[in-house]
């Protein structure tokens, strides 16, 4: 029992994948529930469906494309069609590609979904389910009435990427040093990582983007326009989102209409999260450039995402009183 205490919390730590405990998860038919998710859960779905193919179609796909699928073949069940051991990153593209758009998945019952998706490609809905099933975070959309208005963006998410024990190492420091909210940008691309792996302090390693300029640890920022640089908006133009073309994108996507697209169709994504920092001596503050060198001391709260070159209010400050009290509404209501 003692033992059981102790691994229930990191068990996200703990997901195998030899080939034996990915056999056995697909023969017990362990993904199928949670591929599901796509009749219910269609946005969620499609925004990690995204950044897999960011992660596949980046550059730097062979080191951040992390974890890669372990599916096993459907015609084969004792043999692997997509393994860490053996990568083929094409025929991994083109089973994304054959994914149909969360639009048409979501007509029809899911046994109808799956039939179509198989007729494209049999790998097309092994991967759908190594996507859905692999993601270790709590990712839910937000209701309208839940969002926040000062992001400017339908596309907004609760999100907890941390597992149990990170949370509850969290609750210790903030009673002890309180905590305050900040942003965090990172490119599209490595969010597919991020959701499975935790955000982690890259600085150093081959996985930093960016040069570490005031020393190791995660990078945030209250202001959001620090933050909406390093997640890749500062590129190109940028249209900032006015209240009336927010409401009408809002209730385009939510208008179910025959063969129009539902959500995340662009190619041209970009997104920030807005953490949970401990504010204890460990946070490094550089202006408007904080650095917190314990991971355990951060925690994502919220994810954003916008489209085709749309940003939010660049002078969005979580310091600001009424910013924070409306970040605070948002965490108290009632759960989602």
């Amino acid at each position: 029992m003692k033992y059981a205490e102790q691994r229930i919390p990191t068990l996200n730590e703990y997901l195998c994948s030899r080939e034996l405990c990915v056999f056995s998860f697909y023969t017990l038919g362990v993904m199928a529930g949670a591929a599901e998710e796509v009749s219910n859960g269609a946005e969620v779905v499609d925004l990690l469906v995204a950044m897999c193919r960011a992660a596949l179609e980046s550059s730097r796909k062979s080191i951040i494309f992390e974890p890669y699928p372990s599916v096993v073949d459907p015609y084969n069940p004792k043999s692997l069609a997509f393994s860490p051991k053996k990568k083929s990153y094409d025929r991994l593209q083109k089973a994304l590609d054959s994914i149909m758009t969360i639009r048409e998945m979501t007509q029809g019952p899911y046994s109808s979904i799956k039939k179509q998706m198989d007729s494209i490609d049999p790998l097309a809905h092994p991967l759908l389910q190594w996507i859905t099933s692999s993601n270790r975070s709590h990712i839910v959309k937000l209701p309208l009435n839940r969002q926040l208005k000062f992001m400017h963006t339908p596309h907004q998410f609760l999100l907890t990427s941390s597992p149990p024990a990170k949370e509850a190492h969290f609750r210790v420091a903030r009673k002890l040093y309180g905590s305050t909210f900040a942003f965090h940008g990172s490119h599209i691309e490595n969010w597919h990582s991020i959701l499975r792996n935790g955000l982690v302090n890259a600085s150093c390693t081959k996985l930093q983007l960016h040069g570490a300029t005031y020393g190791k640890g995660i990078y945030l920022s209250p202001v959001s326009s620090v933050s909406y640089g390093y997640s890749g908006m500062g590129k190109g133009q940028h249209h900032v989102t006015t209240k009336q073309e927010l409401g009408k994108r809002y209730n385009r996507i939510n208008t179910v209409q025959q063969g129009q697209s539902r959500f995340l169709q662009s190619r041209n994504l970009n997104c920030i999260a807005l953490c949970e920092v401990i504010t204890s001596k460990d946070l490094q503050k550089h202006g408007d450039t904080w650095v917190c060198p314990i991971s355990d001391h951060v925690c994502t709260r919220f994810f954003f995402v916008y489209e085709n070159g749309q940003v939010g209010d660049a002078d969005i400050n979580t310091q600001d009183i009424r910013i924070e009290q409306e970040i605070i509404r948002a965490i108290e209501t009632k759960p989602i």
